[in-house]
Formats: C-alpha cells, structure tokens, sequence
C-alpha cells in the first residue's frame, strides 16, 4: 500500500530523524536517491556527457538538487544550475562547484540543450503556484524536450491538497523522499507529477502509523475481497438488492445488475419498473415489484442509479437495517440527518456535480479540492462518501486516511459507468465487507475492468462490466 503524509507531518519526522543523525546526512541521503534515479532516467551509459540543468530555489529542494547534481557531475554529466531563488544553499553549491558544476550565465541558452532538468524551485511548503519570475524558465525546461524530473513534487502543485492554483512545472517523473504526498496521488497535481518514485531516506520509524492518503495496491484488495469457501450458498456470499432505473432509464437497472452479478454478489433482487429488460439480460436476477420492504431478504441495498425522482424509495431503503449504498439520483436532496440516524453503514458515491450541490458549492470548487471535499461530505453525513471523479477518493466519516484509487482511467467517462460501479460496491457491502473497503476495492476492480476493456480505445459500461470477472482473476492470482 502506498501510504501519504501531509507537509507538516513530514517535518516533524524529519526533525526527529535529523536530530539522531550528523549534519546534513538526511539531505545526502536524499541525493543520493535522486541522483540514481536521474542516472536510471537518462538511461545506462547515457551519464558521461549528458547535459543536466538545475533549478534551483531557496529552499532544501534546491539543496537536493545541488546535492544530487554534484553527484552526476563527478561521473561526467556537464551539470549547470539556474539560481532562482533569493539565495542558493552554501553546501550543495560548494559542492556542485567542487564536482566541475557551473551557475548559468543565461537560464534559456542552459536549457535549450538539456538532456535532464531538475525542478527544485519549491518544495512541500510551496502555496498558489509558480512565482512570476520563475514562470519563464519552467515555461522553457518544460519546452525544452528534456526528461524533467521534480525533486520532492513538481513546483507550484500543493503538497497536501492536490491543489494547482497558479502556473505549476509538469513533470515527467517525480522523485519523493521518505513518504508519498497527499498531492501527488490526486488530481489535479498527480497530473503534473508523471511517473513516481519513493526513495526510502529512513523516516518511516518516525512517521505516525496512520497516514493522511492511502491507495491500495494489488495485494491489498486481493487481501480484502471475499472468496468462496467450501461451506458458501448465495446468502454467505451476498444478496443484494438493487433499486434503480425507470420508464426513461431502463439501462441504469441493467448495467447495476450488471456490476453487482460482476462483483460476485450470490443473488441479485431487483426492485423497480425496468424488471423485464434486467430478466432479459440477466435471467439470474429475482425480480420483485416492490415495495423494497416485500421483496425478500438482502445483506445490502444499492438504490438511485436511473431512479428518476421516486425519492420515496430512498428514504425506504435508508429505512433498512442493513448496509446501503445511494448513488445518482439517490443523493438528490438526500437529508444529512436521516442518512447520519441510521445504524447500519451508509455508503455514498456522488460525482463533482453531485458532490457539489450536496456541499452548496461549485462544481469547479469540488473538483480543484477534492481531498477537503470528500472529507467535508463524509463528515456532513456521518457515512463514506466515494468521490468519482479523474481521481476517485473513498473517504470514511471517521476522519481517517483517504483512500486514492490508483486504476482510473479517463475512458470511464462513459454513460452507465457509474452505475456499474455502484452494482459491483454494493455487492462487497452485501458480502460483508467495511463501507471503505468495500468502495475502494470496487473503484479499483471498476478501473482495473475498464483498462483491461478498453486498451486505451473507447468502451462502453456493458464492456466495463464484461470485464470485471477477468479484473477480478488478475487481482487475485498475481503473486
């Protein structure tokens, strides 16, 4: 599992690290780091005579980058630093002097010819963006054609936030030291990071245990998904209930079902207006014409998607004992009190626009902050909210880490999608899994589904859905 502490965390360990090691060890230690990956970056026997350009800021950042600059200029890379900051730090400087460096006469003439770019303007504490004088030479490293590699996280991106609020260096790859950022795993700054590599400096003995971010990784959700045993029947694995679609929406109901059978539910009820086009599809599915409360026994409700404005149905299932997840037009109007009075777990699963009109705010607001937002909605209706999105984030009302869903890709903006994610999550809930796990193992199974449909062509929701028992197979048979 990739774990992720915010800035202030991650100064306080490494103030207590610094304080048990000599002077200046922490910072070579992260050098070192960057500058084996700068070697790995610019490919084997491709140091000799590469031409590197540092930029390089007041703060430790550009001490990393002058450190780690030292250090391939001692193995043959023509290295030059562009000093873009009020000061420059005195050690990495010497030292950079020392190894054969050189301060840039003319920051443009260095980078037209760069092989490799070292973006240390800024570093965690960064806030709104690029200064104005720095905006042209991040301009020209990024129009350079050189591989740009961010030490720490790309500059003008915020650390803990994810924030990018004015001009910001994108990245080709990002090296991090001691423990991810917040900001580096979720859009908008995961874009500007590129490819990401942990250099281990020594701080996990003094990190909380319980980080700010998590996002889960292959062994976890094969860890966390309910398999089979020899003693399981379709109660033991999950029946779930499904109320969604309508005369105008038929296909919501279809491609919830879809998810659900998908996810590995034992049986799927279906409550709702569309039963005959579920039946066609699905002729697994028991069908019920309701109300919810009669249709029989469920482990978990999964109600909203295509359901029009039949807001009574809502407020029946949240009425229900058992775990509930509320999606599309579920959440319309959906009352903080009535969700926060329930005793069983609620799960819901709002995109921007959703998210937004359950916060009062813009759409826009919610999309540029979505780690304040899904903290804020989960807090607000004491439930977990999984926050779709180019970044999907399943936070708990707990107020413990954010879970960023590692496997989005953009093709799952497609009509329907969501409708099989809510399917595919409520059939975890129904099959006993936590609202956290049970939504950010299926955020993960619906990527992992869409990758492997679209192989970076168009798909639709039905092939999202198609594919998840083969998501499924790959996440739990990879060693």
């Amino acid at each position: 599992m990739r774990t992720a502490h915010r800035a202030e965390t991650v100064r306080a360990a490494e103030a207590a690290l610094m304080a048990r090691l000599p002077e200046g060890a922490l910072m070579q230690r992260a050098a070192a780091g960057l500058a084996a990956a700068c070697c790995s970056l610019l490919g084997k026997g491709r140091v000799y005579g590469a031409r590197v350009v540092l930029l390089v800021g007041s703060g430790d950042n550009g001490g990393d980058a002058l450190y780690a600059g030292a250090r391939l200029a001692r193995r043959g890379a023509g290295v030059t630093a562009v000093l873009l900051g009020t000061r420059a730090h005195p050690g990495g400087l010497a030292a950079l002097r020392a190894a054969g460096g050189r301060i840039a006469d003319d920051p443009f003439d260095a980078l037209a010819v760069a092989d490799l770019v070292l973006d240390g303007i800024t570093g965690i504490g960064g806030r709104g963006g690029l200064r104005p004088d720095a905006v042209p030479v991040a301009r020209a490293a990024r129009g350079s054609g050189a591989v740009v590699v961010a030490v720490d996280l790309p500059s003008g991106v915020d650390a803990d936030t994810g924030e990018v609020a004015g001009e910001a260096l994108r990245a080709d790859a990002t090296i991090t030291f001691g423990t991810y950022k917040p900001g580096l795993l979720v859009d908008p700054a995961r874009e500007y990071a590129g490819a990401l590599r942990l250099v281990d400096i020594g701080l996990a003995p003094v990190l909380p245990g319980v980080p700010d971010a998590e996002a889960l990784q292959h062994q976890d959700v094969a860890w966390l998904l309910p398999v089979p045993g020899a003693e399981s029947d379709k109660y033991r694995r999950g029946v779930l209930g499904v109320v969604a679609g309508s005369a105008r929406y038929p296909g919501a109901a279809v491609l919830a079902v879809a998810g659900a059978l998908g996810g590995g539910a034992g049986a799927v009820r279906y409550v709702g207006p569309a039963g005959d086009a579920v039946i066609a599809a699905h002729p697994e599915t028991l069908v019920h014409a309701g109300p919810p409360s009669k249709a029989g026994r469920v482990q978990a409700w999964v109600v909203g998607p295509g359901l029009g404005d039949e807001s009574s149905l809502v407020t029946e299932v949240l009425a229900s004992d058992v775990p509930v997840l509320v999606d599309a037009d579920g959440l319309r109007g959906l009352d903080p009190a009535a969700v926060r009075a329930r005793t069983a777990p609620t799960l819901l699963t709002p995109h921007a626009g959703e998210a937004a009109a359950l916060l009062g705010t813009a759409r826009e607001d919610v999309e540029a902050g979505r780690l304040g937002a899904v903290r804020e909605l989960a807090a607000r209706f004491g439930a977990t909210v999984l926050l779709k999105g180019s970044t999907t984030l399943v936070c708990g009302p707990d107020g413990g880490p954010v879970r960023v869903n590692p496997t989005g890709t953009p093709w799952l903006a497609t009509a329907g999608s969501g409708d099989v994610l809510s399917g595919l999550a409520g059939s975890l809930l129904a099959a006993g899994l936590p609202a956290l796990d049970a939504g950010s193992c299926g955020a993960y199974l619906h990527g992992l589904a869409a990758r492997r449909a679209s192989s970076g062509a168009p798909l639709t929701a039905t092939r999202v859905a198609n594919a998840l028992p083969a998501a499924w197979h790959d996440v739990t048979t990879t060693p």
